[in-house]
């Protein structure tokens, strides 16, 4: 916090597609899409005139009891475009309420199920799913957690399928596969008091933009249906187009017993969140008033109808635009602009999944040792990109892109150029 003694806040005065615009008449590409959340553009005209006129003609409504067309036309595409067996949606306001809803709602299942003995989570070692005490408990970055630890409710916790320790030569399936076998001991030895396993599939973002591969949640899913065990995916970050797919988990072909998603959901417009569940989960709370078995959490804007209009506009554009295949010809942009990092001397990998990339800068290519996190080298490409219109904002040593889908190859390798010269900047 102290930082902005020496690092002054940039007030935005606007912003028009992949430009923010401040004050002093500087612009700059925000080529981290506003923490993960603008996907077609800033002051998108499609989504502006979709917000003016549900404005115009309802700006809330309590969602208890009542009920409105955006979101019973969100629920419907919602339902419509993501993985098979997922046909009952709960809206909530952020990433974190989503992960919250679902870990209350698969305990409370279980409950309502006979299996009151179900109480725990297991998470992935460095995973990250949001700052409530009930997400930061599944999560396991500890610059996040570690000062709250105290407060939290405990987790089974295994090795991640995180790829950027595999051997060398050795791909990420098998590092993956290998990995796997941390999962299969731990469920096979604890499934019968496990609740669920909370995965971001294919990305662990907030971790450093770690990847792995797709046959990790192939394997996850199969386990969990054998062991009854719910599979909570966690596509807050890495959904809606991210990754090269809709959704992460279709990479995989598996569909899991909760699915949440944020961020990218309403274009970067609105907070809005919603979880996706199974019908067999949705009966288990079907009954009478005086059993007491329904399903609680709610707060005031639930569903609020501006933001459930945003996300219909959002998802119109998907369609309209091919966006997911143009995305496909602007990844392979990003790889063959970012390439050339693979053999800086101080840059252990550059990963990429999708719209994803992310390059690692270290002291020591070969071992990968990491630089202390004292000395900040992401702040010098950071510092850097704002002297030359772009705004990249690393994770500790880690330089990516999560860029808007309204980019232009040309704007992508001015970001590459950018990006390369703060790194070399910042491991001299």
């Amino acid at each position: 916090m102290k930082d902005h003694e020496h690092y002054p806040l940039i007030p935005i005065e606007r912003g028009e597609g992949v430009w923010l615009y401040d004050f002093d008449g500087n612009r700059y590409i925000d080529a981290i899409s506003s923490w993960w959340v603008n996907l077609f553009g800033h002051a998108n005209p499609t989504i502006n005139a979709a917000l003016s006129e549900q404005a115009g003609r309802l700006e809330h409504v309590i969602f208890a009891g009542f009920s409105h067309e955006p979101a019973i036309q969100l629920a419907e595409r919602l339902v419509a475009i993501t993985p098979e067996g997922l046909e009952r949606v709960f809206f909530g306001d952020s990433g974190s309420s989503a992960i919250e809803i679902a870990l209350k709602m698969s305990f409370h299942y279980w409950k309502n199920s006979g299996k009151s003995g179900k109480t725990e989570f297991v998470n992935l070692a460095n995973s990250y799913h949001g700052e409530t005490f009930g997400a930061l408990a599944v999560g396991d970055v500890p610059l996040f957690k570690q000062t709250y630890e105290p407060l939290l409710m405990k987790c089974r916790t295994v090795a991640s399928p995180d790829c950027f320790f595999r051997e060398e030569g050795e791909s990420w399936e098998s590092h993956s596969r290998q990995q796997f076998e941390h999962m299969r001991t731990e469920l096979e030895q604890h499934h019968e008091t496990i609740c669920a396993v909370v995965v971001e599939p294919l990305i662990q973002c907030a971790g450093n933009m770690r990847m792995y591969h797709p046959v990790y949640l192939t394997k996850l899913r199969e386990l969990c249906t054998q062991l009854e065990v719910h599979l909570i995916a966690d596509e807050i970050a890495v959904g809606f187009g991210r990754t090269g797919t809709m959704f992460g988990c279709e990479q995989a072909g598996v569909s899991p017993d909760f699915l949440c998603v944020a961020k990218g959901l309403t274009g970067g417009y609105l907070p809005l969140s919603a979880v996706l569940t199974s019908d067999q989960v949705y009966q288990a709370f079907y009954d009478d008033y005086s059993t007491l078995r329904a399903f609680l959490h709610s707060h005031s804007f639930t569903g609020n109808p501006l933001a459930c209009a945003v996300a219909n506009a959002t998802l119109e554009l998907f369609e309209s635009e091919n966006t997911i295949e143009n995305n496909r010809m602007l990844a392979q942009v990003m790889s063959e602009s970012f390439s050339h990092l693979n053999d800086h001397r101080q840059v252990a990998e550059v990963r990429q999944t999708g719209m994803m990339l992310a390059a690692e800068m270290v002291v020591d290519k070969k071992t990968r040792q990491p630089y202390p996190w004292q000395e900040r080298r992401g702040l010098k490409v950071y510092l850097h990109g704002l002297k030359n219109e772009c705004l990249l904002r690393p994770l500790g040593n880690v330089v990516y892109l999560v860029p808007p889908y309204v980019i232009t190859p040309d704007q992508i390798e001015h970001l590459a150029k950018i990006a390369t010269a703060g790194i070399e900047l910042a491991t001299k």
